[in-house]
């Protein structure tokens, strides 16, 4: 029962990405501007030349917790940004949905989960999540230094919130972090995301 639940909250994010989605890989990534967890105003523009990911999160989802209590996304955190790479943790939770947070609440999360973002973004008007169809938590892209989106999808490759299926599966962002650093093509640039709907303020 609980790996059908599972993946009918990804199908159902699939179905709500094609509905919902502005980017394509392939194009210029949106622009935004954001506060972070620390007040500072946070823009894509000024990580130009880097790759950056972006990193759609909610605490309170379980399958954000199976990353995070794994040590799972910590672990791709940590080696992407001593790579070089930016990676920017997004929150679209509306003000008094599940996962929504201010800034304080945010580098509470950062310190109990020991993660490591390059920055903890709010967004809780939602726009720069719908701009990129968000549909998930998590839910992944990756820009590259020219500011193109190389991948968008799930972190990995099955479709579940079992902390067990992480070894076996393929890691989509992982994967696709290292094609771009050696200068090859994003060999896997669409895959599904899977996990809680973003819980985006009303339009």
């Amino acid at each position: 029962m609980k790996r059908m639940s599972a993946l009918l909250a990804a199908v159902l994010a699939l179905s709500a990405t094609s509905l919902s989605a502005r980017v394509d890989v392939g194009q210029p990534a949106p622009a935004f501007s954001l506060a972070d967890s620390n007040g500072r105003t946070r823009t894509l523009e000024e990580f130009k030349g880097r790759t950056v990911v972006l990193e759609w999160t909610n605490a309170e989802c379980p399958f954000v917790r199976k990353h995070y209590d794994s040590g799972n996304m910590q672990r791709q955190q940590k080696e992407a940004t001593a790579a070089g790479v930016v990676w920017l943790a997004i929150n679209s939770g509306a003000p008094g949905k599940q996962g929504e947070v201010d800034g304080g609440d945010a580098n509470q999360q950062i310190q109990i989960d020991h993660s490591a973002p390059t920055a903890y973004l709010l967004d809780p008007t939602g726009a720069t999540g719908r701009a990129y169809g968000a549909a998930t938590t998590p839910h992944m892209y990756v820009i590259d230094g020219q500011g193109v989106l190389r991948y968008k999808g799930g972190i990995d490759s099955i479709i579940s919130d079992d902390a067990a299926d992480i070894p076996k599966a393929t890691q989509y962002v992982k994967q696709a972090l290292a094609e771009l650093a050696a200068g090859k093509p994003v060999s896997v640039p669409l895959s599904a995301p899977y996990g809680c709907a973003v819980k985006y303020a009303p339009n």
